[in-house]
């Protein structure tokens, strides 16, 4: 049993997992950090309003990836085996198109940004305020691809080098701003969404610029878009992103700011922990585009839910953690967060089997139109829920709005997946 476990850890596939969620967990553990601070020098009004604004910006710059990630990960790992000029005028035209259309949301998020705050978000946030999120919202598009296009070349050490850099430099740097007391809710937003991917923007150049000028030089062609698979892919999964953050925006519509405040922070915790499935997600997914038959499929989903069992564990163990951890970490000011982020992991528990499906249906079958229906039954159950429960039964509604969307979605996915499982020979 024991050797059979190291033969496992010892597989190429688990060392970039392993390295990847290592990776992660520094991560969460520089996001508990940066939250420990921000409650103890804002007020969980402030701190409702930078989860808003923040969350704002981490859906935009999912939405903006356009689908972008699924070509990478699809093809660009087979041209950098055999065919480096095809992979960096991969590189270079999904980045410009990627670049050009977000630039145009970005432009209109600017000029839209201070009637939506005041119509829907109601963060009565300074403008330059609002700029700064908007801005970042490209700066995370840029990061976010730069990202992907290391992990699909294997660059699993690389990305997780880089962000720990970032994070190490960014709490200097945010410490210096405390001791000079020159910290807001717009300062919190330019060091996470602008200086921080300007770090990582940095180490990628110094480490990757003697491919710079090759990508430069490459022809931009509009047909490594793939404008009929990327668009499905990218409907669906942002309408699995909004989804996710509906519940959120519906609180900051119909409940108090302190709310808001203590909301956000759970599913800052949440987040997190997300980031452990999608950080195994992004090593195993070439494997699945690799399947080609029944018996390809057995040794990448029986691996596939061994590494998932991880962040299933994670939410499992959030759903029991004492309040009085969560005191410790965030203070007594958020005490109610503690029983938010108890409901809110017992509603995530099937989020990472969600995932694993939703992989084999994009890589294997090809079909992510079928990650499209899941995603929009998602989005409809848990705005749907949030909005006529969340004025009646409160914060709790989010939470078994989220359960309910999940349940029906797995259900789903899973008869989608048996299905494209009998078509293979």
């Amino acid at each position: 049993m024991l050797k059979r476990l190291f033969t496992f850890l010892r597989h190429p596939t688990s060392t970039a997992v392993i390295i990847n969620t290592l990776g992660n967990y520094l991560n969460v553990v520089f996001s508990v950090f940066f939250v420990y601070l921000l409650v103890r020098i804002i007020s969980p009004a402030q701190y409702g309003v930078f989860s808003v604004l923040s969350s704002i910006s981490y859906v935009l710059a999912n939405i903006l990836d356009f689908g972008v990630t699924a070509s990478l990960y699809s093809y660009l790992p087979l041209h950098l085996e055999g065919d480096m000029k095809r992979a960096y005028k991969l590189i270079k035209s999904t980045f410009f198109y990627q670049t050009l259309l977000s630039s145009i949301c970005v432009v209109l998020l600017i000029v839209l940004f201070p009637w939506a705050d005041s119509v829907f978000f109601k963060t009565n946030a300074p403008y330059s305020t609002l700029l700064v999120t908007a801005f970042s919202v490209l700066f995370y598009v840029w990061q976010n691809y730069l990202g992907n296009c290391l992990y699909a070349a294997k660059r699993v050490m690389e990305v997780n080098l880089y962000s720990l850099i970032a994070n190490v430099i960014k709490m200097v740097l945010i410490f210096i701003l405390i001791s000079l007391h020159l910290i807001s809710v717009g300062v919190i937003l330019f060091m996470f969404g602008i200086v921080g991917p300007m770090i990582f923007f940095f180490f990628v150049y110094r480490s990757k610029k003697n491919h710079m000028a090759s990508v430069l030089a490459a022809p931009i062609d509009t047909s490594e878009f793939r404008i009929r698979y990327t668009f499905t892919n990218f409907i669906g999964y942002q309408l699995l992103n909004v989804g996710l953050r509906m519940d959120l925006f519906l609180i900051a519509f119909f409940r108090p700011k302190n709310e808001v405040g203590y909301y956000g922070l759970a599913q800052k915790i949440i987040l997190t922990i997300m980031t452990t499935a999608v950080s195994i997600t992004q090593v195993i997914s070439p494997a699945f585009a690799r399947i080609k038959s029944k018996k390809d499929v057995f040794p990448h989903v029986k691996s596939g839910v061994l590494y998932m069992l991880i962040p299933t564990a994670i939410f499992a163990l959030l759903t029991v953690t004492p309040n009085w951890v969560f005191n410790i970490v965030f203070t007594h000011s958020f005490g109610e967060t503690a029983q938010i982020a108890h409901l809110l992991g017992l509603a995530y528990l099937l989020y990472p089997a969600i995932s694993l499906f939703q992989l084999f249906l994009l890589y294997s079958a090809k079909k992510p139109k079928y990650n499209l229906y899941a995603n929009a039954l998602i989005f409809i159950i848990v705005t749907g829920g949030c909005y006529f429960f969340i004025p009646h039964y409160g914060i709790r509604a989010a939470a078994v709005s989220i359960a309910s969307a999940f349940v029906l979605s797995t259900v789903l996915l899973a008869y989608f997946s048996l299905s494209e499982y009998k078509k293979l020979v």
